[in-house]
């Protein structure tokens, strides 16, 4: 088996510069352990909990914030679709567009991320088993989709918490060759602390190794310098000095 598919960046764009530094190390990580990590961020986060939470610089000034990142450091990019008019801007720039969980069903933005020609990257909502996501992928391949991606990222356990049940990874491999584990909205707790998630970031490298146990072919870990400093998901991303050496451990 090959390396990991890895996936890593800041939970939103919040400036050019946090974007920047962010990009400079995961070039270094990729150099020093022959991997290529996948740069994400978020152009506007669309699903905040609050109306004043912070969403992004918005589509046109973030997609050429990330293109100057994938030319400048030659990193393939990952960014989210929330519309389906999204994908094609969105396409022109990124390597894999993502669906956010919640919208996982949503016909229309499927098959135009699916008509891009990118990889379509699906995260499993907190609402489905693994074993459902088949129908989400049909949709994607049936649109012409190439490469499609599962993403596991918890379930929902009552009104305050996720929970991981790592059989959905063996499930998913059924329905597509990669899943992918995403260790840092996996450990979120959805539970509006203050008008926003909170979550405990202590646990992400236990969810790392647990579903590489379990078979994950990816990783996904949303990554920040200062995370408690972030402007969305703040309590789940890992420190960027940490990632290194998760890595190491994965693979």
């Amino acid at each position: 088996m090959g390396k990991p598919i890895l996936i890593a960046g800041p939970c939103v764009i919040e400036s050019s510069e946090l974007l920047h530094t962010v990009a400079r190390r995961l070039k270094e990580i990729n150099q020093q352990l022959g991997t290529d990590i996948i740069f994400k961020a978020s152009f506007d986060k669309a699903n905040r909990t609050s109306l004043h939470s912070f969403r992004g610089p918005g589509i046109d000034k973030g997609l050429q914030m990330l293109s100057d990142i994938k030319d400048t450091y030659g990193l393939r990019i990952l960014t989210d679709i929330h519309e389906a008019w999204q994908a094609k801007p969105a396409g022109e720039v990124c390597d894999v567009l993502q669906i956010p969980a919640f919208l996982c069903r949503q016909t229309d933005l499927l098959v135009a991320a699916a008509r891009t020609g990118r990889t379509v990257n699906i995260k499993k909502a907190q609402f489905l088993a693994g074993r459902d996501m088949r129908y989400p992928v049909e949709k994607a391949q049936d649109a012409g989709a190439g490469e499609v991606w599962l993403t596991e990222r918890g379930n929902m356990m009552g009104y305050g918490t996720l929970v991981v049940d790592f059989r959905n990874i063996s499930d998913m491999l059924q329905i597509v060759p990669n899943v992918i584990m995403d260790c840092t909205h996996s450990v979120q707790r959805p539970d509006a602390q203050g008008g926003k998630t909170g979550g405990d970031r202590r646990f992400v490298e236990p969810m790392a190794l647990a579903a590489k146990a379990f078979g994950a072919t990816g990783y996904f870990m949303e990554v920040h310098p200062t995370p408690d400093e972030g402007l969305s998901d703040a309590a789940n991303m890992l420190e960027l000095d940490k990632l290194e050496g998760l890595i190491r451990k994965l693979i």
